[in-house]
């Protein structure tokens, strides 16, 4: 029987995927900035992985071999996908019941002149923690805090410090982060599991970070009336019931993740409980999202339901706060559920034709 003859890879066919990836992720930054994310990336990578696919097949493998590593790759992503959908329906129901603006209205609580940095810092952890994105927390409530520093006559550049080392803390413990729960999937770990682990670092690093703050807030003088923060919590208690039984979802979840429950029936109970506390305490804010054309008990039905796979949308006199509590939806999941599907065959592809080990091997 004549076997299929395959060759070792070289070193420039090893190159060849990865300098051509660099070039086109670098192509799609410069033409299309901060939207790169949203397409010209995916296309890149696809590119890529094809690009890999014609160098494998010359050195002996066959496409079906190639298709079947590219499955097994977007397999191992799967369950990070199916968490992520979870997630956008949590974030679109907490937003919806009131969970993640009563998060966000006793954080700011702890904003004191006197405690500014560090105060700024731990409001934005709460924050990106309860909704998992560091950038959405940098600029939305960080934007807002920056602007009642300028106020203040504090530092500007401390305050940025401030917002970033807090924003990045809540994301990377949050189990709504999407980084947060790729890394996992991708290793083959679980989620809970993952962010124990991180702990480990993130949390004295983080109590350094507030600490620093503390004594660099003890040094600033002639601090005014933080009137933004209250403006904030006075369209917030305007639009939603407020309370701390809001944050039983909340409580809920970290109850299922401490009990080791899995992240993907988890994250779904808390969405749903989510759901139904929206119905109970905030059927104000529902009915008037709904539309006027339905009867009270279909728009309620529509409206938690437009949350969980499309988000919702909040119209205040703050355009920050909109910014902030306007998302949510398995729909918000669907780019970066796109950008994971072609990464991952990217990377498969790179292993099965065996790029991947003779790049790192060299």
């Amino acid at each position: 029987m004549k076997k299929n003859s395959i060759k070792t890879p070289s070193l420039t066919d090893a190159l060849i995927p990865i300098i051509a990836l660099v070039i086109m992720m670098g192509s799609a930054v410069y033409l299309y900035g901060d939207s790169s994310s949203f397409g010209p990336n995916q296309i890149a990578l696809l590119l890529g992985a094809g690009l890999a696919a014609i160098i494998g097949m010359k050195n002996g493998h066959k496409w079906k071999d190639i298709e079947q590593g590219i499955v097994n790759g977007i397999s191992m992503s799967l369950g990070a996908c199916l968490i992520l959908l979870a997630v956008g329906a949590l974030i679109g129901t907490w937003m919806l019941a009131g969970t993640v603006p009563t998060l966000i209205y006793y954080g700011l609580d702890l904003l004191n002149p006197s405690f500014f940095y560090a105060a700024t810092c731990l409001i934005c952890a709460v924050v990106a923690m309860s909704i998992g994105s560091s950038w959405t927390t940098a600029a939305t409530v960080g934007v807002a805090l920056l602007g009642v520093s300028s106020g203040m006559g504090m530092s500007a550049a401390i305050t940025a410090g401030a917002v970033v080392s807090g924003s990045y803390f809540g994301d990377k413990i949050s189990p709504l982060s999407e980084t947060t729960n790729l890394a996992p999937a991708v290793a083959g770990t679980d989620l809970f599991e993952h962010i124990r682990y991180m702990l480990w670092t993130t949390i004295p690093s983080f109590v350094i970070a507030v600490i620093l703050f503390v004594f660099l807030g003890f040094s600033e003088t002639g601090m005014e009336k933080v009137e933004r923060i209250e403006q904030m919590q006075v369209l917030l208690s305007e639009s939603f019931e407020l309370g701390w039984h809001m944050l039983v979802p909340l409580i809920l979840l970290l109850t299922l993740a401490v009990r080791k429950m899995p992240a993907f029936p988890a994250v779904s109970i808390g969405a749903l409980v989510g759901a139904l506390w929206a119905v109970l305490f905030q059927q104000d804010v529902v009915l008037s999202m709904a539309n006027p054309d339905d009867s009270a008990a279909i728009g309620v039905l529509k409206t938690v339901w437009t949350s969980m796979y499309d988000g919702v949308s909040f119209s205040t006199p703050d355009e920050n706060l909109n910014s902030l509590l306007s998302r949510g939806g398995m729909s918000s999941m669907l780019n970066t559920i796109w950008l994971i599907i072609c990464a991952m065959s990217f990377g498969a592809v790179l292993e099965k034709v065996g790029l991947l080990k003779r790049a790192v091997s060299t």
